[in-house]
């Protein structure tokens, strides 16, 4: 993979990021949609790990 894609996936990291930021600010946040939000960073945090010591 390249450079312009660990940089992709950082960035839809950060979007997940304030996403999640968004959410547990609201008055009653989606316990789910938490979950799912945390799953989706947890899965581009690992791709970027293996990205990086494949590199």
């Amino acid at each position: 993979m390249s450079e312009n894609h660990l940089s992709a996936l950082r960035v839809k990291h950060a979007e997940l990021e304030t996403q999640l930021e968004t959410e547990e600010a609201r008055p009653f946040p989606d316990d789910e949609l938490i979950h799912r939000i945390k799953k989706q960073k947890l899965q581009i945090k690992d791709a970027m790990a293996q990205e990086l010591a494949s590199a």
